[in-house]
């Protein structure tokens, strides 16, 4: 996954969604999980079919690896899949991300202008996983 952007769907402008920095909003949990607000951002990214994990990647087929790592390692989750972007999209993929915590989506943000990547490791045992994910 490559080329992390900022994204901003028009929705944003809804009176639902309160900005709170650059890129981040508070809204309403949108699956009523939680009763408090959560924190929203969304993105736009590339899959790179030429790397582990990712081969048969596209808009409309977000691999697990990378895509899990990524959540995982942030503490989000996805709030928003935008189907309809990415159905018409050959390369981009569009993805809003939310959290209850807001130093979740900031850290998230930080991946914006970088790669998120799983590379196969060459020495593993049954315990472990057979790759490790490069943040660069």
């Amino acid at each position: 996954m490559k080329n992390f952007k900022n994204y901003t769907p028009e929705k944003y402008s809804e009176s639902k969604f309160q900005q709170v920095e650059e890129g981040i909003y508070c809204t309403k949990d949108p699956y009523g999980i939680s009763s408090k607000d959560i924190y929203v951002t969304s993105l736009s990214f590339e899959m790179e079919p030429e790397r582990y994990c990712e081969e048969d990647a596209s808009p409309r087929n977000i691999t697990q690896i990378p895509f899990e790592c990524l959540l995982d390692e942030f503490s989000v989750y996805v709030t928003d899949f935008y189907d309809s972007l990415n159905e018409e999209s050959e390369t981009v993929c569009y993805q809003e991300f939310g959290a209850s915590d807001l130093a979740n989506i900031q850290k998230l943000r930080t991946i914006i202008g970088k790669s998120f990547y799983a590379v196969e490791k060459e020495d593993y045992d049954e315990d472990d996983e057979d790759f490790e994910i490069v943040f660069e």
